[in-house]
């Protein structure tokens, strides 16, 4: 086996040992004579194991004494509290502090922790301009024409093929594509829901779901939420005669970064289908896994059609692309009524780029070392905090995602913070975003997906530093 890959497999063979907790915080390490003598191993390719160890911070080096398993960065703060929001439906959304926020998108001069998605350079970019000239040659107009109002056919194919992974047995037919996920959400907001309908959803919750219900004219009923599992299922069981449908991220939900057990997605979607209950489903992140294996989707246990899943390539490789998806099941209809009057037809470049990108096995690579990044980035803003946050800060621990939630002293308003830090040219998402109650605003989202430096490292330090102040 090549050295390359060989120091990377042992690496990741005493990473996944330090995450079970076989080696715990504070156990010393094969010297590094040891280790290559036990792997039969060069001394170059042992010491490259124990700085991939240490640029994951799973490990320290004591001087004159060898290597140590570190203590875990998520362990060194507390988890949040499962949210408590009142079970009143409400809407009354914070549309200033949202605009203020997302005006921000794609300003070069601002480290941008409040827009979760990957930054460019984690992204196949030359990649994906080829399959864009790949694309214009090879689709019919070049592309210029209307493309099939059910959506590109290879797509779907590929789509269909990957839902193996979660065990969703999806066929080309049973998708419909999209401008991305919002789009599909919306798509299916409308198929379901009228106006005075009451939607059960996550809190806290990506705030572009609080607006779309606005804009449809639903009333929005917050469930309490575990920052690890997701919603609590008893509060949904007592909601369920005031609801008309349900929106569940169920896969590393922002900003917590939760994933719902496989025996809870299965008791939500056999609930709701007793009662009748349209869920949709949000699985935009379900790619972006820290574990050994993809979760399974609420889709995977939909045996009536009730469940409307929605996806795209935004967080994963291209979110200017805006391709998208849903698997509608029996709401496919009114769902290419609403494509057909809203849109007419997606856009047919992207969706056979994206589409060959997908087929490739460049995509898998990608993935694999966009996830291991993601991971990565998490343990270093772990690290940070802890070191340099105020005393009494805790982080969610997400098992996949783009985003970490944070939660400050009472005292601190993450409003207030973020007029602080935009002077200092950061931009972050107040918690106060992310609910239409008055909840969550000593809380804040910051996004995982920026590449880690030392620049950013001293980013987060400042925000650190400015909440110190205001206490």
């Amino acid at each position: 086996m090549k050295q390359d890959f060989l120091y990377l497999q042992i690496s990741n063979n005493i990473a996944q040992l330090i995450r079970k907790e076989v080696l715990k915080a504070g156990d010393r390490l094969p010297s590094v004579r040891m280790l290559c003598h036990e792997h039969n191993i060069s001394m170059n390719t042992a010491k490259r194991v124990y700085l991939e160890l240490e640029g994951q911070s799973l490990i320290e080096s004591i001087p004159q004494s060898g290597y140590f398993v570190s203590q875990l960065p998520y362990k060194r703060l507390p988890l949040p509290e499962t949210s408590s929001p009142s079970q009143i439906s409400s809407n009354k959304e914070p549309d200033e502090m949202i605009s203020k926020v997302y005006l921000n998108m794609g300003r070069k001069d601002l480290t941008l922790f409040s827009i979760g998605v990957p930054s460019d350079e984690l992204l196949p970019l030359a990649g994906l301009n080829k399959e864009i000239m790949h694309a214009t040659r090879q689709l019919r107009d070049s592309g210029a024409g209307y493309e099939a109002l059910q959506g590109n056919e290879k797509l779907r194919k590929i789509i269909a093929a990957r839902s193996i992974s979660w065990e969703g047995s999806l066929h080309e037919n049973d998708l419909v594509t999209t401008a991305g996920s919002m789009n599909a959400l919306a798509f299916c907001m409308m198929a379901v829901a009228k106006p005075g309908d009451t939607i059960a959803i996550e809190s806290p919750v990506y705030p572009g779901i609080l607006q779309l219900a606005g804009s449809i004219g639903l009333k929005v009923l917050e469930l309490p939420t575990h920052p690890n599992t997701g919603i609590k299922i008893e509060a949904l069981k007592k909601a369920i005669h005031k609801i008309n449908l349900c929106l569940l991220v169920t896969n590393f939900s922002t900003p917590l970064g939760s994933c719902m057990p496989d025996e809870n997605k299965k008791e939500v979607v056999a609930l709701l289908a007793k009662h009748n209950i349209p869920l949709i489903e949000d699985d935009l992140y379900g790619d972006l896994y820290f574990g050994s294996h993809r979760p399974k989707c609420c889709k995977s246990f939909d045996k009536n059609g009730t469940v409307l899943l929605c996806s795209s390539v935004s967080k994963t490789l291209a979110p200017g692309y805006r391709v998208g998806w849903v698997a509608p099941g029996r709401y496919k209809e009114q769902i290419l009524k609403l494509k057909l009057a809203h849109a007419i037809s997606s856009p047919a470049i992207t969706q056979e780029a994206a589409a060959n990108y997908l087929k490739s096995g460049r995509y898998e690579n990608h993935l694999r070392k966009l996830r291991k990044t993601l991971y990565n980035n998490y343990q270093h803003y772990a690290h940070t905090i802890s070191q340099h946050f105020p005393e009494g800060t805790k982080t969610s621990r997400p098992q996949g995602g783009l985003t970490l939630w944070v939660e400050l002293p009472k005292k601190i308003d993450t409003t207030a913070l973020y007029n602080l830090a935009i002077k200092h040219k950061i931009s972050i998402a107040p918690g106060r975003m992310f609910t239409l109650q008055d909840q969550f605003e000593n809380c804040m989202r910051l996004c995982i997906g920026l590449s880690w430096s030392e620049e950013l490292r001293s980013k987060l330090i400042q925000i650190g530093r400015l909440a110190k102040m205001m206490l």
